[in-house]
């Protein structure tokens, strides 16, 4: 028994030094993953966190006014990042980015439902619903849109136009910083 055990110590000794190489070489690339871990922890810290929900009020109806009229979401349900301010009704972008938008509007079969989307005070879109025969009607859409630092985004009642929200939230706006350029 002594001389297959004699035997069998020559090639674990002979291993040695492949495997210490090979150990030396794991621990390296364990200590440069850590590394990269860490650095990517900071950047993604570092990184800024826009994101908002909103709806639009408890009340009921909104509009129709005589004149066009920004509608401003009062019940603010996420807002890291606080980029948007419920007293105006306007999302600022905090950082150049691009930006996914949605809006939900809601309304009845008593009017016209629509909205526009402005961008820095210019009208980018105007959507609307018209159908008489449901009780209520909804439309939801959405945007990406580059931004940059300082930009506004909004939405605006047009004049005649209502929408409609209560406790459920049917009138939502919302969005979310994709990725800082």
């Amino acid at each position: 028994m002594l001389t297959v055990c004699s035997a069998l110590k020559f090639p674990v000794f002979a291993l040695t030094p492949d495997l210490q190489t090979r150990l030396s070489s794991t621990e390296t690339e364990l200590l440069v993953s850590k590394s990269r871990i860490e650095q990517l922890e900071r950047e993604n810290a570092e990184k800024p966190k826009v994101a908002f929900y909103t709806a639009l009020t408890d009340t009921g109806y909104v509009g129709p006014h005589n004149t066009d009229t920004t509608l401003k979401y009062s019940k603010v349900f996420t807002n890291i990042g606080n980029a948007y301010n419920p007293a105006t009704g306007f999302f600022t972008a905090p950082v150049k980015g691009v930006y996914y938008l949605q809006f939900t509007v809601c309304g009845n079969n008593k009017a016209v439902v629509g909205v526009y989307v402005y961008k820095n005070n210019q009208k980018i879109m105007f959507n609307l619903e018209w159908e008489e025969v449901r009780l209520y009607k909804y439309f939801t859409k959405s945007v990406v849109l580059e931004l940059t630092a300082g930009d506004t985004i909004h939405l605006v009642l047009p004049s005649t136009y209502s929408v409609y929200d209560d406790v459920d939230n049917h009138s939502t706006f919302s969005g979310s910083l994709l990725f800082p350029l």
